[in-house]
């Protein structure tokens, strides 16, 4: 089950199922319905999708109680009717929020497995979208991510920073959590031949890709614009912006304030067909995303799959994407706007750099970070846990998740 995305827009959870299912599972999955995905029970690629009516969307403190109460209401239901409707051996809780212990608590009474699929840290994400340090909120999200971590039968962690974090809070053991990256699925993706009519008759054209919230940094990449345009002059440089989310009309007012929106195209959320097309006629890929300890912590999807279009990319220097991109990226100094926008240039005016770098990345994403990793150690974990399926299983290393037919506009997640 997961709160915060209907599925099969949420690509991890999507990707998860998608493989136990490629194993040999039966597999339900418990979302919440929106506009885009309102169907409230489907069966897609063999995997059971059961939805509810997402009412509210938290934005301030009063919004997410709102928001946290009715998902707690309608998740603790539909576990239940997913119990009675198909069964279940086993049911994998993801964040955020952390607030579902109880329900973990209840399902173990009943003999079921239980696993804490920890996406994200929503204590840290909490203090950067609110920018506060102390609150009987954030006090909250502690406590309860902490029960959470210890609730549960085994912990999925998205990278090893959390896996250090579900040890460390949640005083557990090394083999009770294991690493599943948000590696990109190959099959979603294609390289295209180069679309030159995207760059807007610029010389270069800059990607971004990813949800636009207010702790994602679009912001400061309006800024480094605003000084790409004066180093290099109008009309040189032309931006692509691909995705949506809390903050996007405010991030398209605030490039026309900034008098740079003749320079970007914001597509809003994308499908596939349009990551494909941009990102394989992209110059460069940009993660702006600034330091917090959130972003330090958490690895940008976004990353994985700019290197799997061989696209050079500029982030800043925080641990997960260093550790995610290696040697395969330009950082720029964290909390230094200007130092990112200048790498920017620099790089755009390297092209041999830029070849480079991509090769590194694609390299990188095909030998250590693939999703077939991934895949191979989740259903090692299902299988220790509730033993291997009787039927339909494959052997872990053939698994690849499919293509979804309504997925067509899946999220091009940023964030863990």
């Amino acid at each position: 089950m997961v709160e915060n995305l209907p599925v099969p827009y949420d690509r991890r959870v999507w990707q998860q199922a998608l493989a136990l299912h490629a194993a040999g599972y039966q597999v339900s999955v418990l979302s919440p319905a929106t506009s885009r995905f309102p169907s409230l029970s489907k069966q897609l690629e063999g995997v059971y999708i059961y939805r509810y009516p997402m009412l509210i969307e938290g934005k301030t403190y009063l919004g997410l109680i709102g928001e946290y109460l009715w998902s707690f209401f309608c998740i603790f239901l539909g576990t239940i009717f997913v119990a009675a409707r198909r069964g279940f051996r086993a049911i994998v809780f993801a964040n955020p929020p952390d607030i579902f212990f109880p329900i973990v608590w209840m399902w173990r009474l009943f003999g079921k497995k239980t696993v804490f699929d920890h996406h994200d840290l929503t204590p840290e994400l909490f203090a950067t979208k609110f920018n506060v340090d102390k609150s009987i909120f954030l006090t909250f999200f502690y406590f309860a991510e902490r029960r959470m971590l210890r609730a549960v039968h085994k912990v999925i962690s998205t990278n090893e920073s959390y896996k250090a974090i579900a040890i460390r809070r949640g005083t557990r053991v090394d083999e009770d959590v294991i690493v599943v990256r948000n590696a990109p699925d190959p099959t979603r993706f294609s390289i295209r031949p180069a679309e030159p009519e995207l760059r807007r008759s610029a010389r270069y054209l800059v990607a971004f890709l990813g949800e636009i919230g207010q702790q994602d940094g679009v912001d400061v990449l309006i800024r480094a614009i605003r000084t790409i345009r004066t180093t290099l002059g109008p009309g040189v440089v032309h931006y692509i912006c691909m995705g949506g989310g809390p903050h996007f009309d405010a991030i398209v007012a605030y490039a026309r304030e900034q008098g740079v929106a003749d320079d970007i195209t914001f597509t809003g959320r994308a499908d596939n067909d349009t990551i494909c097309r941009v990102l394989s006629s992209a110059d460069l890929a940009v993660d702006p995303c600034p330091g917090s300890p959130h972003a330090n912590l958490s690895t940008a999807t976004k990353i994985m799959e700019y290197m799997y279009f061989r696209l050079p990319i500029v982030a800043f220097d925080l641990l997960e994407t260093r550790r995610s991109g290696d040697t395969a990226i330009r950082y720029a100094h964290v909390g230094d706007e200007a130092h990112f926008a200048h790498t920017i240039v620099d790089l755009l005016q390297d092209e041999a750099g830029r070849r480079a770098l991509g090769e590194c990345g694609r390299r990188r994403l095909d030998s250590e970070l693939s999703w077939r990793i991934s895949t191979r150690n989740l259903v090692a974990l299902m299988s220790g846990l509730i033993g291997s399926p009787t039927q339909g299983a494959q052997d872990a290393d053939a698994l690849a998740p499919t293509t979804p037919a309504e997925g067509a506009n899946l999220k091009a997640h940023s964030g863990p």
